[in-house]
């Protein structure tokens, strides 16, 4: 009996042991850890980050809508399919600065744009690459006008907010 509480014994010391090296190892290992991300040079890849953002260009992130203040409303001729044709408009422009230029030339812009429409079948306009050949043509439109006036393209979008045809 003397002989199996000495084995208990021993195994409850050789386990304690092990336990304590383990963890020794374990803590050893993640001060290491510890000591080589504290002390690693990472300004390297930080400059390396900071050069790349500096060499982007800068984004405005901020968004500029113009609404025109009415639809517009085109009359069809007689023999077409339809009669009348009611849209609103919605521009993304650059800056607060072309929202001032289309309030100012917003008469010539409405009526190239009327002229647009109007010269537009209301067969094309049924399908849906026919309001995106509007679309495109109604930004081109828009652009020219500006340039012509003010020497700028600050037309990004054009958006119809309403497209109503009877």
């Amino acid at each position: 009996m003397a002989e199996k509480n000495q084995k208990a014994e021993g195994e409850k010391k050789s386990s304690k042991k092990l336990i304590i090296i383990i963890l020794s190892v374990v803590l050893i290992l993640a001060g290491a850890a510890g000591a080589y991300f504290f002390l690693v040079d990472d300004d390297a890849g930080d400059v390396s980050e900071v050069e790349e953002a500096e060499s982007e260009p800068a984004v405005s992130t901020e968004v500029f809508y113009y609404d025109f203040s009415k639809p517009l409303i085109v009359n069809f001729p007689a023999g077409s399919r339809m009669r009348l044709m009611q849209v609103s408009i919605s521009l993304l422009v650059d800056n607060q600065e072309a929202i001032e230029d289309l309030k100012k030339h917003d008469p010539m812009i409405r009526n190239n744009i009327l002229m647009l429409i109007s010269a537009q079948s209301s067969d094309e306009l049924n399908s849906r690459e026919g309001k995106e050949t509007l679309r495109q043509a109604v930004r081109a439109e828009v652009s020219a006008v500006l340039e012509k006036m003010t020497g700028k393209h600050p037309v990004k979008e054009v958006f119809f907010t309403s497209f109503v045809m009877q």
